[in-house]
């Protein structure tokens, strides 16, 4: 493939089934915030095929012409998907990778079967602005992330979110006005996890992206912030086998 996807859990087992089949798709943090959940849905669903690709352009990996948007990278996964001949997979994105993959949801795709969006962005809620988080010190940023940042400490030597990648895909505009309207066509099962002591985006902006999505389910995590796949794998690995 002309673009490396590295995985969390390659396939050991020739036999797996589409629907044990997931795209993990990481946010502003880089593929690092999603590789131990990944890992942990494969120890977990037998035969699961997960794949953790890293977004062109992040964790030193080249830019890609042509992926200038999130609607971008979404058709460009969408193609992945189909080059793997790939169908009814469960996509799971957090925060930008959370746009993603609702933006993979309105395309329609056979290739999709299920969408968890975790803690996701993208959605315009005027009333629930989301917080800034260009310019802050990882000491704030992580208070605004975790439910409890002291049980996992800021760590020198791993850079924060990458400003130039994400100014490459989002303008570091965090919203699409056009989503709502995308959105309102979805029509596989979509299902809203959000961690309550989200400081980057606030429950009541999580709760609109529901209420945005026809059918859509909402789940709760206590004690989790921004990036529950870190702070709560166990509890955000239940939400998503949940059926």
């Amino acid at each position: 493939m002309n673009h490396p996807l590295p995985a969390a859990a390659p396939a050991t087992n020739p036999g797996w089934v589409t629907d044990n089949s997931f795209l993990l798709l990481h946010g502003g943090a880089g593929p690092h915030s999603m590789v131990p959940f990944g890992e942990l849905l494969r120890t977990t669903v037998p035969g699961a095929r997960v794949i953790v690709p890293t977004h062109p352009g992040f964790a030193g990996t080249p830019p890609q012409a042509g992926l200038d948007s999130i609607a971008a990278l979404a058709r460009h996964y969408d193609r992945l998907l189909d080059q793997e001949h790939l169908h009814g997979v469960t996509v799971i994105g957090n925060s930008i990778g959370g746009w993603a993959a609702a933006e993979m949801a309105a395309l329609r795709s056979p290739r999709v079967g299920r969408v968890v969006l975790v803690d996701a962005v993208g959605l315009d809620v005027p009333e629930q602005p989301l917080s800034d988080v260009s310019g802050l010190t990882p000491q704030r940023l992580a208070a605004l992330s975790f439910h409890d940042p002291a049980r996992i400490p800021v760590d020198p030597d791993r850079p924060g979110p990458d400003l130039v990648a994400l100014r490459t895909y989002t303008g570091m505009r965090m919203t699409d006005p056009t989503l709502r309207d995308r959105l309102a066509g979805v029509d596989v099962p979509i299902h809203v996890v959000w961690g309550a002591s989200d400081g980057i985006a606030p429950v009541a902006y999580g709760r609109a992206y529901a209420d945005a999505i026809p059918g859509a389910r909402f789940t709760l995590l206590p004690d989790a912030g921004h990036l529950p796949q870190l702070e709560a794998p166990e509890r955000l690995l239940t939400a998503v086998l949940a059926r």
